[in-house]
């Protein structure tokens, strides 16, 4: 194969297909030199020596004012968005079926019209007829919502070039199909491109995109995973069907903190915004009882509170079962591992049950100790002081480990009418909270003292 050769003037930048002395272009004399390509490669695969654009570089001192943001005016959906919608942003929205996705973006949509967005609603699952359905039972018949139904991601692309809203919602990206892709829709490379092209066009024409996105059987986003990667924010909207409470969890963020939640419930008006869910997660807690223990957890930047619960007793088969709903399987069994092996205190054939009331998903580490109490409290029957808070993280030797944000923990405790909590040794003292705290060092001492066992 030829050696492929480009030449430029150093002068007034022409190219040139081989070396001379003299510039044909603008008459410099020795100004004719070699460029080296861009990339190395087969031909027709690399880059080679053809040159781009040059780019406008700034440094990081510039003087930039940062990303306004419009208000929904639904105070959860502000929160999670990192304190409102921002211009040129993408956002991925995933969920079960059913779950209220839809109904969300909907409300959603037509607040943010309200505020004077130019909002485009596509769906890609429903007719137009169903859409408006559903907004005439929302209430939200008369909201300056423009809706379309289509699928195909030409029409779509042409339309919104056209138009130029501000802010469009694409329910669903799993129906979206690329007449250039040949592959059927919902497909990994149908939802790639149609990902791409709308992102790529948010970032152009200063739009923000919501994109509607399936979930797996596992709870994953349906679809390659570089699409969580393309967008600017993902957020999955969690909640069981037998509860009237929904989650909906930041779990990328680029312009805010990450893995902060939003609380909704279901009712038949839509989905109404949840203030104090502290307060509502603890609504329907009783009289105390063994096996139910407080924790006092931090979701994203907010303190919340939520209700522990464990059931165990004699199992009638060979192998004693583990079932978890809310908190992770594998840290339930080092849980009960450590308990054996530390304290002396054995779950040999017990079945061991554990929720987290609500339908609430805990991942902290800090919620140790109060899955440890609830084990223990139901294992010996004994109800720990309603007015009590638990937290904590237990490591493999039986310490207790202090956990962050010890004060906001204690300052929601404080403000939902507790008076005490159990709180790991070492980590801030808190003294300000106004609940009286008692400080435990390993796990061993705090069966002891609270159980008066180990």
């Amino acid at each position: 194969m030829a050696k492929s050769n480009s030449f430029s003037c150093t002068s007034c930048g022409a190219t040139h297909s081989r070396w001379s002395g003299r510039c044909d272009a603008c008459g410099e004399w020795n100004s004719i030199i070699e460029e080296a390509p861009l990339s190395t490669g087969p031909k027709g695969k690399s880059l080679g020596v053809k040159r781009g654009s040059f780019l406008t570089l700034t440094d990081l001192s510039t003087e930039e004012a940062p990303p306004p943001r419009t208000l929904s005016g639904i105070g959860e959906l502000d929160r999670v968005l990192g304190g409102g919608l921002v211009p040129s942003s993408a956002v991925l929205v995933g969920g079960d079926p059913g779950i209220g996705k839809s109904t969300l973006l909907l409300q959603a949509a037509a607040r943010f019209a309200a505020a004077g967005l130019k909002t485009f609603y596509i769906s890609g699952e429903e007719a137009s007829a169903q859409v408006r359905m559903r907004a005439q039972r929302l209430g939200l018949g008369e909201a300056p919502v423009k809706l379309a139904a289509a699928t195909s991601l030409r029409d779509i692309l042409t339309t919104l070039e056209s138009e130029r809203p501000d802010l469009v919602i694409i329910d669903s990206i799993q129906t979206v199909w690329s007449d250039t892709v040949e592959a059927a829709p919902g497909s990994v490379s149908q939802v790639r491109a149609a990902a791409h092209e709308l992102t790529s066009f948010a970032k152009r024409t200063n739009t923000s995109v919501i994109l509607v996105g399936h979930v797996t059987k596992d709870g994953q986003i349906a679809g390659p995973r570089v699409v969580e990667h393309m967008v600017d924010c993902v957020l999955y909207f969690e909640g069981e069907r037998g509860h009237q409470f929904r989650i909906l969890r930041s779990v990328k963020n680029r312009f805010g903190p990450a893995d902060e939640i939003g609380v909704f419930e279901m009712t038949g008006a839509g989905l109404a915004e949840v203030s104090n869910p502290s307060a509502l997660f603890l609504s329907g807690r009783g009289t105390p009882s063994p096996g139910s223990v407080v924790f006092s957890g931090i979701e994203g930047t907010r303190p919340l509170l939520v209700e522990m619960q464990a059931l165990v007793a004699p199992t009638p088969h060979s192998q004693p079962r583990r079932a978890v709903v809310g908190w992770d399987g594998a840290r339930l069994a080092m849980i009960l591992a450590v308990l054996e092996a530390r304290c002396g205190i054995p779950f040999a054939g017990l079945d061991v049950y554990l929720n987290v009331a609500g339908g609430l998903k805990i991942s902290e580490p800090a919620a140790d100790l109060a899955v440890a109490a609830a084990l223990l409290s139901a294992r010996e029957d004994t109800a720990l002081p309603a007015d009590t808070v638990v937290f904590g993280e237990i490591s493999l030797s039986g310490a207790l480990r202090p956990v962050g944000q010890t004060e906001n923990r204690l300052k929601e405790a404080q403000k939902l009418g507790f008076t005490a909590a159990i709180t790991p040794s070492g980590g801030k003292p808190g003294g300000d909270s106004g609940l009286k705290l008692t400080h435990m060092g390993d796990l061993t001492a705090f069966v002891g003292d609270i159980f008066g066992a180990g």
